[in-house]
């Protein structure tokens, strides 16, 4: 099998580049390196340098053919979708558009969309569905939903298989402390440099954490399941922010400093994911509780920082 990773030199996309080299699987490379470090990339994986919104993509995926293209490469910034939407719209619709256009071109069997729980906005419920209502309240949102259209309908058109993936807040070892989901890298960032940690609001507000390797886990169950179906990837665990800087303080291991401030625009109240259909539809469950993938986490950062 051959798979191509878009943002495979990025945080959720290089865990995913290693394993699908474990399980025997022909894998390249496609980043641009806006963000992505290619140091994190396994020796001897082809990268292919180039944007998803280039018409070398379409070059590159019928020369190579490849059997599932996984799409994780994004703006994957809230906050600057909010500042310059033009361009988060650019790279996650137009870029996305463009990619699944070239997958339908090569005949690519199958592409997995990595998707976000931010396609929901803020819906006020404890345990959200797959079928509840999308009402994104950032463009970052919006611009992740409309590419689930795009495959549809290439999937009406072409017959492109795929599987969409919305995610949770995802977090671990060699993410950027920045962007949708990056609240721990965040953190653990600041615990680095010695900086007091920025709490938004009152710290209430809650999202459901999920560790990169459960993520790759999905990814690696999608290839031959969960066709044409929309699926969460998340732990149905709520969790506060401020639950969250307690169990830092534990690793720490002495006092962190905690400073407040105003809530931020865009920002989701709550989040959680249900994952009963990511059993039913990939066989998935989650691998790693809070504790054990914050640990993990926590060790990696700060031997990085040695």
């Amino acid at each position: 099998m051959k798979a191509i990773v878009t943002g495979g030199a990025g945080f959720i996309g290089s865990h995913l580049v290693e394993a699908l080299l474990a399980k025997g699987i022909n894998v390249q490379v496609i980043d641009n390196l806006s963000t992505g470090n290619p140091d994190y990339l396994p020796p001897g994986v082809p990268l292919h340098r180039m944007d998803i919104r280039s018409e070398d993509v379409r070059a590159l995926l019928l020369r190579e053919r490849p059997d599932v293209v996984f799409h994780h490469a994004a703006q994957v910034d809230v906050q600057r979708s909010v500042s310059d939407p033009g361009a988060d719209a650019s790279v996650n619709i137009a870029g996305t558009a463009n990619l699944v256009h070239a997958c339908a071109q090569a005949s690519v069997q199958k592409i997995i969309y990595a998707s976000s729980c931010a396609v929901y906005g803020d819906l006020q419920t404890t345990l959200v569905h797959e079928d509840d209502p999308t009402q994104p309240i950032s463009f970052y949102g919006i611009s992740k939903l409309a590419p689930e259209s795009y495959l549809r309908v290439f999937h009406r058109l072409y017959g492109l298989n795929y599987t969409i993936l919305r995610y949770a807040n995802v977090y671990g070892p060699r993410q950027t402390p920045k962007g949708e989901g990056g609240v721990v890298a965040i953190f653990l960032d600041r615990l680095r440099k010695g900086l007091p940690l920025i709490v938004y609001g009152d710290g209430e507000q809650t999202r459901d954490f999920v560790y990169v390797k459960d993520v790759v886990k999905a990814n690696l169950a999608a290839i031959h399941r969960g066709d044409r179906h929309t699926v969460q990837i998340g732990t149905a665990a709520s969790v506060s922010v401020n639950r969250l800087v307690q169990q830092l303080q534990a690793l720490h291991g002495v006092p962190i400093a905690v400073m407040r401030e105003p809530e931020r625009a865009g920002d989701i109240r709550h989040s959680c994911l249900s994952n009963a259909k990511a059993y039913e539809q990939l066989g998935w469950t989650a691998d790693y509780d809070l504790v054990q993938g914050l640990k993990s986490t926590y060790e990696y950062e700060m031997r990085t920082a040695e």
